[in-house]
Formats: structure tokens, sequence, C-alpha cells
């Protein structure tokens, strides 16, 4: 995984976490619609769940990105 990771720059995986995380633009963003319905129990569809599985992708891997770069800063 990590070295998967480390094919992507921050800046891009900063930049496809915040286009995919905010989209749409113009309404409530599909990632927040999405966990409200997960909260809620009423993220039932599949269409759904990919939905917030596509949207959320790109914020787990910089996250992950993030952990593995911070690791590898304190020497552990």
């Amino acid at each position: 995984m990590k070295k998967f990771l480390d094919n992507f720059p921050f800046p891009i995986l900063i930049v496809m976490a915040v286009l995919l995380g905010m989209a749409p633009f113009g309404a409530e963003p599909h990632l927040i619609e999405k966990i409200n319905m997960l909260m809620a129990g009423t993220l039932v569809k599949p269409l759904d769940i990919f939905d917030l599985l596509m949207h959320s992708t790109p914020i787990i891997l910089l996250f992950l990105k993030s952990l593995f770069y911070l690791k590898d800063q304190t020497g552990s």
C-alpha cells in the first residue's frame, strides 16, 4: 500500500480530496449527504454506497499517505 501511495504526490491528492469531497459545488456536497444518510441508517441503495466510497477515497488515501509520511519522518 505504501508503494502505491508513494506514486501520488501530495498536491494531487489534496486537489482530488477537495474536488471530490466538495462536489457538487452548487448544492450540498455528496459526501456530506451520504455521511448524513449513513448516520441516519438510510444508506441502503448500492448507488449511494458507491457514491460514498467514490467521494471519500481521495480523503482516505490522503490520510494514509500522511500517516506513512509522518511515520517515515520520525524514523519508526
